[in-house]
């Protein structure tokens, strides 16, 4: 997708630098950041890198438009709110709370956008890996599978809740409401 956006004409390139790769350790990756205005999203930051060394590819996306720290909430009630937009930036975290299911940044995080049905298949796909480790706990792996399928089918009501320091991820949707979140220790204010 992003290779794509990268072709659009509206597409303007805002920066470029060669960093250190996190993966192999030497200054080989080049970073660039565009500005592109996302339909019903607005405008946003994309970031782009590849080591030319090893060939690690990093992406980043997030809104140009910055914030206070915040909290975005969303009660999912019904199908049509699936098909709601999710901006997460690399340094926001994903929760459902009904389920556990967290989504925490790391180093090597990447920002995205997708819709709620996306982000449950996301979520989908984390639990499928985990649970190939031997010592995964099946019946728990089932039970989680089975609640993202009936989700996806619109049988469950759930929350998403993106907490995030920088202000820059969002969720669009009438329903959505934002609260402050305390830069420091990530709770809400």
């Amino acid at each position: 997708m992003v290779d794509k956006i990268l072709q659009n004409e509206k597409l303007v390139k805002i920066g470029e630098a060669t960093i250190t790769c996190p993966v192999c350790g030497t200054k080989s990756l080049r970073i660039t950041d565009y500005l592109y205005d996302v339909p019903l999203v607005g405008r946003v930051i994309l970031t782009t890198g590849k080591c030319t060394k090893c060939g690690y590819k990093y992406n980043d996306v997030r809104l140009a438009e910055t914030n206070p720290p915040r909290r975005i909430i969303l009660r999912v009630t019904n199908q049509r709110d699936l098909n709601a937009l999710v901006v997460r930036a690399s340094t926001a975290s994903i929760i459902i709370p009904e389920t556990g299911l967290e989504m925490h940044p790391g180093p090597a995080s990447q920002g995205f956008i997708t819709t709620v049905e996306g982000l449950l298949e996301r979520f989908k796909e984390a639990i499928e890996l985990a649970c190939r480790d031997p010592g995964a706990n099946k019946q728990k792996c089932n039970e989680l599978l089975s609640w993202i399928q009936d989700a996806k089918n619109g049988k469950k009501e759930f929350t998403v809740i993106i907490d995030d320091p920088e202000g820059v991820s969002t969720i669009i949707s009438d329903k959505a409401r934002t609260e402050p979140l305390n830069r420091r220790s990530g709770e809400k204010e």
